[in-house]
């Protein structure tokens, strides 16, 4: 087992690396940028080193800093959360290059399964559903109108190398197509250096469910039961909740072996999430596999009782997957709300600036993940999440009064956060029913044009 790991992050899940290393007898050293230097977690640590001024590119993305932080404060692994470089096959090589240990897949599988096209061909292999689409990339909008005539109207624009829903726009016929096709090879080659895209038919009104999975370096991978993330906006996740309400159980086991398959043919090892899309006959459909740790981790370790990141870790050590298939539970209902420092009531503008009160919630069933206090400062170069709010309860019912009441207590003041839209969805009649989908949020609360 390690006894010096570097987290190369920031953030709710660098605090929540450094409590994982804590439990587990092992020196957590911290990297921070100087927009980070007074974060409190840094305290939690053994140690800290700066790596480079606030922005993005000069410190959390700086590859060559973050290895020399993690020779000069000589780890033998380096946990890189999420986003930022957590799934970079490049800086995971780097890292086993300099003999330290990437707490992550291999750079193999990440290569595998970050393509879209190359992991749509290995799901195929695998013989894990997938959406009727191209077999490889779309070189050009002629190409792309040829297949759509084919498979018929609407249809999806995706990134091969995408995410975020980054290089992604939906066509209903054939100038919209032409155009979409543009415009998304544009945003693909400014979000990720490389323009390949890729085309699937639209599911209309789907839900967005993914399986936890763990997998160890001798080929053993259990899933750890699925995760609804209909609740977006924009493509990016608000509420994820676990089990996903009506589906069966037939559905479930079925959804969460396919996953298994896809991990043991791309010889996945480490935590990752393999994303599907069900329509409203709950067949499912393979989109990506999610090569890292999830910011929704812990909706699954309420349910199950594991602890994810200590997992990675133990993998990443060497240590067998002691879990069977068998053993993995699922007890009660857990959702997840993202609490973001944005202003749902003027389209989502981030809201940096000084917390001067903060009130967590607490009480029965309640987790609160989150670095954020009374006098820190939201700075406005990062992500704007800010906390993750949990709530575990026997039944779905209990769960979202519980989480209503610990709406009701959060106080983030005076930046606006997402709080109030959250407090709304979870009076929403469609939501308390379960009825909900990928464009639940924009239908009903007509936020797009505020």
């Amino acid at each position: 087992m390690f006894t010096r790991i570097l987290v190369a992050n920031r953030g709710e899940i660098a605090l929540r690396v450094i409590r994982a290393c804590r439990d587990m007898g092992i020196e957590a050293i911290a990297v921070y940028s100087r927009a980070d230097r007074d974060a409190a977690y840094l305290k939690l640590a053994h140690d800290a080193i700066c790596i480079g001024p606030e922005s993005p590119g000069q410190s959390y993305l700086n590859a060559a800093a973050i290895i020399s932080a993690a020779e000069l404060a000589d780890v033998q692994a380096v946990h890189p959360g999420y986003g930022f470089l957590a799934e970079n096959s490049k800086f995971a090589q780097m890292c086993r290059d300099c003999k330290i240990e990437f707490i992550g897949p291999s750079a193999e599988a990440m290569q595998k399964l970050g393509d879209k096209v190359a992991a749509r061909k290995l799901a195929r292999e695998a013989k894990v559903p997938l959406v009727p689409g191209s077999h490889g990339t779309i070189d050009t909008d002629d190409d792309a109108v040829a297949l759509a005539t084919k498979i018929g109207y609407p249809v999806m624009i995706k990134a091969a190398a995408g995410g975020g829903g980054r290089g992604m726009r939906a066509a209903h016929n054939e100038a919209s197509l032409r155009s979409g096709f543009r415009h998304a090879r544009a945003e693909a080659e400014a979000a990720f250096r490389d323009g390949t895209l890729y085309i699937e038919k639209l599911i209309e009104r789907p839900r967005h469910v993914e399986v936890q999975l763990l997998g160890d370096r001798r080929g053993n991978v259990v899933h750890l039961w699925e995760r609804d993330c209909s609740l977006q906006r924009r493509h990016q996740k608000l509420v994820e909740e676990s089990p996903s309400p009506h589906i069966s159980a037939r559905t479930r086991e079925k959804l969460c072996n396919a996953a298994v398959r896809l991990a043991k043919a791309a010889g996945y090892y480490s935590a990752g999430t393999c994303e599907f899309l069900l329509d409203q006959d709950e067949n499912f459909y393979f989109m990506e596999v999610n090569a890292r740790v999830q910011v929704e981790h812990p909706v699954t370790e309420l349910v199950t009782g594991e602890d994810i990141v200590q997992w990675q870790i133990r993998i990443a050590a060497g240590e067998p997957l002691k879990l069977r298939q068998e053993q993995i539970q699922h007890s009660g209902y857990a959702i997840e709300c993202r609490i973001n420092a944005e202003n749902p009531d003027d389209d989502f503008r981030p809201c940096p600036g000084p917390v001067q009160e903060f009130i967590a919630p607490g009480g029965p069933g309640v987790r609160l993940d989150t670095h954020v206090y009374a006098g820190y400062t939201v700075s406005p170069y990062y992500d704007s999440l800010i906390a993750k709010l949990l709530v575990h309860r026997p039944t779905r019912a209990d769960a979202i009064n519980a989480m209503r009441r610990a709406l009701g207590e959060f106080v983030v003041r005076p930046i606006k956060t997402t709080i109030p839209l959250h407090a709304a969805i979870m009076e929403q009649a469609d939501f308390v029913k379960g009825n909900v989908d990928t464009n639940f949020i924009e239908r009903t609360f007509n936020l797009t044009g505020r």
